[in-house]
């Protein structure tokens, strides 16, 4: 699998500089708007909570972009903290290719 060796950015960073800062919102505010307690984005905020299919439609709602998006940033920083934990590594290199079928 290739992927870059630089760490990706994580729905928090994206979240925080990209969304929050320029449109001067809390995590107070962005909880309010979600519909979810302030926890909830402090959470994602801190890379503590992973975005799921249902808050990446939450979201997407909010601002207006796809929930792809959102999905898309986690699943890369989902691989790229696999490809880089020495345990996982470890878990990915026992598995054994399957031969195809004859």
């Amino acid at each position: 699998m290739l992927m870059t060796t630089r760490k990706p950015a994580t729905v928090g960073e994206i979240l925080i500089e990209e969304f929050m800062q320029p449109l001067g919102l809390t995590q107070a505010a962005l909880a309010e708007a979600m519909g979810v307690q302030r926890k909830h984005v402090n959470e994602l905020c801190n890379d503590r909570r992973s975005v799921t299919a249902a808050t990446a439609l939450i979201l997407a709602r909010v601002f207006g972009n796809s929930p792809d998006f959102w999905l898309n940033v986690q699943r890369r920083s989902d691989l790229w903290n696999a490809l880089h934990s020495p345990h996982e590594r470890e878990r990915i290199a026992r598995a054994k290719p399957l031969a195809p079928a004859a």
